[in-house]
């Protein structure tokens, strides 16, 4: 390759890397002139860009604009072997001592995503393929990640928005609620979710202090119908299982 070629290989690179580093800004996406404006590119060169990287499905454009695409949240799910690597022992004893299944997610903006897993091995269980994204704003990892988020972080994401996605009738619509919800999050130390992304589903799910940049939520999908009646054991199983693996990991 020439001198002039890998040059402008690498300028591509960096806007690329410059746009996706961008769009973290956006959560619920952006105009090509925000973009621009971010990047520092004129905004025909956005545009060309947005094309070659929607293509990679690294982007989405719908009637929000331009936001992170599927392919990243895949990438995500492969990203984080270590904490995966560390935990999934306990994952496991958690899975046998409660016979549910458990879900340990990372923070990605507006969703939390599945990147390991304990399958129940109950007939009614609740099982989601590894890399799905989830709604934070109705799970219980999804609460339980936004409970410890900075306060100016918060405030980003909310700024654009008036209410949320209803996934069911017990979905919190507004930020308003949502908020008041974190709050109490933050106090008890777990998130529950009582059928707010589906029907039939529950979730008690936690934070778990790892030491990493990134955010990890460690929750419990559970069938409505075992959901009440086994409350205190899933809650009790769930966070000696936080206190063992932020034992190993080292966290004060």
């Amino acid at each position: 390759m020439s001198q002039d070629k890998e040059a402008s290989s690498k300028q591509v690179i960096a806007r690329a890397a410059a746009m996706l580093s961008a769009l973290e800004k956006f959560p619920f996406g952006a105009s090509l002139s925000q973009l621009s404006e971010a990047c520092g590119l004129p905004r025909t060169t956005v545009h060309r860009m947005v094309g070659s990287l929607e293509a990679q499905q690294l982007v989405i454009t719908d009637t929000n604009g331009v936001r992170l695409g599927p392919a990243l949240v895949r990438l995500a799910a492969s990203a984080h072997k270590d904490v995966i690597g560390i935990s999934r022992p306990y994952i496991e004893a958690l899975g046998r001592r409660t016979g549910e299944t458990v879900d340990l997610c990372i923070y990605r903006g507006t969703h939390s995503v599945l990147v390991d897993q304990y399958v129940s091995n109950q007939e009614l269980r609740v099982v989601s393929p590894v890399g799905t994204a989830f709604p934070i704003h109705c799970t219980a990892h999804g609460k339980a990640l936004l409970a410890v988020l900075k306060e100016q972080v918060l405030e980003t994401m909310f700024s654009t928005i008036d209410s949320f996605d209803t996934r069911t009738a017990n979905t919190l619509k507004d930020v308003k609620a949502l908020r008041k919800e974190l709050v109490n999050i933050s106090r008890a130390g777990y998130a529950v979710d009582r059928e707010e992304h589906a029907r039939g589903v529950c979730g008690i799910g936690i934070h778990l202090h790892t030491g990493f940049v990134d955010q990890y939520a460690l929750a419990l999908a559970v069938p409505m119908l075992r959901f009440e009646e086994n409350f205190d054991e899933l809650k009790a199983a769930l966070l000696q299982c936080k206190a063992e693996i932020e034992s190993v990991i080292g966290v004060p």
